[in-house]
């Protein structure tokens, strides 16, 4: 397109607007400009759609390690009472599946020891007359340790001052014990209590001279009984380890005339959990593909930004062929159409049911070491094993197809960016030419007016010399020219 310019304003005097003669000449030369800008728009789209698919690969990969895990959901065990309120459990992976009968006797205690009632915690407890005396606390039972407390007059001598001795002895020295003063009613008494339970925890007094401390008879301290499976057990704890393998059990009453039946077995609510987790992953990715390739028919709507990305057409065809994987034998369990998974026409899953009409909680309740070996085994060629390997290729940082498509993009926005750069430099280095230029041109057709004027002005007084050279007569010579 040409640059207007209107003659009857130019010669008027008003000159050029050379601002607006000097963008038209630039818009003439933009148009690439616009072009490059244009591909860099597109460029950004497709990389933000190329981050948030590459976002969801890496969430789907989270989910199938859970299933390809050898410690992870799929190998996960439980364990199950039928009445927690006496005994509860919970189970690692390495505990064997099977049934086992609990009977609990007794619980573990913690040891208790306290004083007859005095007056006042404030006051001395030492014998008349006497201004030191000794306590031997023992903790452990007989064969425990004991502690020398010695008691010196205005020091530790009343209740209050003797619990403040114990428990920084207890905290420094690792006694095992915290002291308090408590009130039962009848007075003040001193109350000791065991920080372990079991027979580690057991108190008493070994000796007491000097003093007019009254000690009560010793109260707990003693183990938990307990059989499981009719073979007896004793523990210092009510959290007991080791006594059913992968099983921590969790004494809660004592019940000798109830016997609780522990179920160990798979962890179904976690497998479930996982396969639910793979499912909508998968399909959150499958679905952000799908969506590449949805065209509005008439026009009105722009194609998606990766809508002819080849790369995405090769992810799409690996997940889709990854999710039809199969094993052989494994009791018919060789697919996930077999587990009651099926494919929809879009390629997302359904957690749903099988062919048979059992569904997934059926299946994995039927033959859960079966469920375990599709998705992963020793071999490792299950179905998340296999999905697994082909996902750390289509993730990889260099390999990977969208990280590829991610590279080469930011190339060219990188070689499109200096491109623009560059010509806008030129553009911004022209303008200031042109400016200068067409200010010159405007300067001079703003002073035709007045140019012509003096035109005008010179003719005019020519004319006027020429008639007073006129003769008497009035007539106008006759020029000769010697032609």
């Amino acid at each position: 397109m040409g640059i207007s310019l209107n003659p009857a304003t130019i010669l008027s005097g008003q000159g050029l607007d050379v601002s607006s003669v000097v963008q038209q000449i630039l818009s003439e030369q933009s148009g690439t400009l616009t072009v490059w800008e244009g591909e860099e728009t597109t460029l950004a789209s497709q990389d933000g759609v190329l981050d948030g698919i590459n976002n969801d690969l890496a969430n789907l990969q989270t989910a199938v390690q859970e299933l390809s895990n050898p410690s992870g959901a799929l190998t996960a065990q439980a364990a199950t009472s039928s009445d927690s309120s006496i005994v509860s459990a919970t189970a690692q992976s390495s505990a064997i599946s099977g049934t086992h009968e609990i009977v609990v006797n007794s619980l573990a205690t913690t040891g208790t020891l306290y004083t007859d009632p005095i007056a006042s915690a404030s006051t001395s407890f030492l014998a008349s007359g006497q201004t030191s005396g000794e306590v031997q606390l023992q903790v452990g039972g007989a064969s425990g340790t004991t502690y020398d407390i010695p008691i010196t007059q205005g020091s530790n001598d009343t209740l209050t001052t003797l619990a403040s001795y114990i428990n920084s002895q207890s905290s420094a020295n690792g006694w095992g014990v915290t002291a308090s003063v408590v009130n039962n009613g009848s007075g003040s008494v001193l109350a000791l209590q065991s920080q372990s339970s079991g027979s580690p925890g057991a108190l008493a007094i070994a000796t007491n001279s000097n003093t007019t401390l009254t000690f009560a008879t010793p109260e707990g301290g003693t183990n938990a009984s307990f059989s499981i499976d009719g073979v007896p057990f004793t523990n210092s704890s009510n959290t007991v380890s080791g006594a059913i393998q992968g099983v921590t059990l969790n004494l809660a009453s004592a019940a000798p005339d109830t016997s609780v039946e522990l179920t160990v077995g798979p962890d179904t609510s976690q497998v479930t959990t996982a396969v639910n987790n793979f499912v909508s992953a998968y399909n959150t990715v499958i679905s952000a593909i799908n969506a590449q390739y949805v065209v509005d028919p008439t026009g009105a709507t722009p194609a998606p930004p990766l809508e002819s990305d080849i790369s995405l057409r090769s992810l799409q065809s690996s997940l889709l062929s990854d999710a039809e994987y199969a094993v052989t034998g494994n009791s018919g369990l060789v697919n996930l159409a077999a587990l009651g998974i099926t494919t929809n026409n879009d390629g997302t899953l359904t957690v749903g049911t099988a062919a048979n009409g059992e569904s997934f909680a059926q299946i994995l309740a039927a033959n859960p070491s079966a469920v375990q070996n599709f998705f992963q085994n020793s071999s490792s060629t299950g179905f998340a094993n296999n999905f697994n390997t082909d996902l750390t290729n289509l993730t990889d940082a260099t390999r990977g197809p969208l990280n590829a498509d991610l590279a080469s993009n930011q190339a060219e926005e990188q070689s499109l960016t200096t491109d623009i750069t560059n010509f806008q430099t030129q553009l911004a280095s022209e303008q200031t030419s042109l400016t200068a230029q067409y200010d010159s041109v405007n300067a001079s057709l703003q002073s035709y007016p007045l140019l012509l004027q003096e035109v005008t002005e010179t003719l005019s007084s020519i004319d006027s010399g020429d008639g007073s050279s006129t003769g008497s007569s009035g007539s106008i010579p006759t020029l000769t020219t010697g032609l």
